[in-house]
């Protein structure tokens, strides 16, 4: 099976900021850019990404799962990372035209055909570790996956960290790949020393999120996830989930969490808990791991209202279900 996200279409789209204003976007073979070695990127970070997904539904049409949102949190990733202001029209344009030239190579379900959209800062100005790069890059790629979850009675086991953070708290609502870089000393050595297939950050016993997907508890008929603030992503999936469970029904709180609530709920027999992101959607966790001791949530398997949320979500993003919220945009 191939490894998700490593195989592209042939073409990227791609345009340039040169200090003044936008190129023209263009279609560019998607297996090189040219960078200078003291680009402004490669030595400061400067750079941003979006993940999302474009579906194939039953009629044979093809459709962009909240496009808008991955959009506007580009630009603000873009705007607090201080690189030059995208500009979200040209943006969707230059998605939308990629999409529409490669439909053919949009998956079956439960495949899809992942975008990545990415921004980078330019200038080769190694002198600017204290300024922005003034000239930047966009580009997106367009990657063919299947299905990124395992399905069945898989679950994850997360490792609990009290210590650590996943990133500067001003930092975790960029959608930055420095944040990434960060975390993977730590997911490492919970994957080497404790069989951990993700890290939990808890900051002051803070439940915040794991090093790629936003968390979830659920409780009953409680759902609950971390409130919105600077110090963690605000995931269009997590979003997506949350306006889904109200319509269910659910008790949805945006609130804070402890660890020691966490542990404590965790136990109930209808605890559930899970992971949220444009790759996994909604990946149901079994087991948290804290302190050097395992705890099962709830009965260690997926449980019953994760799996409902995420058919609910996967049937309007691949045409099963109307979509009544206005998420999808045909290509």
């Amino acid at each position: 099976m191939t490894t998700f996200g490593t195989q592209f279409v042939p073409e990227m789209a791609l345009a340039t900021f040169d200090g003044q204003q936008w190129s023209t976007p263009s279609l560019v073979p998607s297996d090189s850019i040219s960078l200078h070695p003291g680009a402004h990127v490669l030595h400061y970070a400067s750079t941003c990404f979006e993940g999302l997904k474009a579906f194939r539904h039953p009629n044979g049409s093809h459709h962009i799962f909240r496009m808008d949102q991955n959009i506007a949190r580009m630009a603000q990733s873009s705007r607090l990372l201080s690189l030059p202001t995208v500009d979200e029209a040209m943006l969707k344009t230059m998605i939308l035209d990629l999409v529409g030239r490669y439909t053919d190579d949009i998956p079956a379900p439960p495949g899809t055909m992942y975008l990545r959209p990415t921004h980078m800062g330019t200038e080769a100005a190694i002198g600017k570790a204290a300024a922005p790069s003034t000239q930047s890059m966009l580009y997106i790629l367009a990657s063919p996956v299947g299905d990124y979850f395992a399905g069945g009675d898989a679950t994850l086991r997360v490792l609990i960290d009290e210590q650590g953070m996943r990133c500067a708290p001003h930092m975790g609502m960029v959608k930055s790949g420095g944040n990434y870089a960060s975390a993977l000393q730590v997911l490492n050595k919970a994957r080497a020393e404790h069989q951990a297939d993700q890290v939990l950050f808890c900051p002051h016993g803070d439940v915040q999120e794991t090093a790629a997907a936003n968390f979830i508890l659920i409780d009953g008929n409680e759902l609950i996830t971390k409130a919105l603030d600077t110090s963690f992503l605000h995931g269009v999936t997590r979003a997506s989930i949350l306006t889904l469970a109200d319509e269910m029904g659910l008790k949805v709180s945006e609130r804070n969490l402890s660890v020691e609530e966490l542990i404590e709920r965790s136990a109930n027999p209808n605890a559930e808990a899970a992971l949220s992101g444009t790759a996994a959607v909604l990946t149901p966790v079994g087991t948290l791991i804290h302190n050097g001791k395992d705890y099962t949530v709830g009965t260690g398997k997926p449980g019953a209202t994760t799996i409902k949320l995420r058919k609910a979500l996967n049937d309007i993003q691949f045409g099963l279900a109307e979509d009544r919220f206005g998420w999808l945009t045909r290509v």
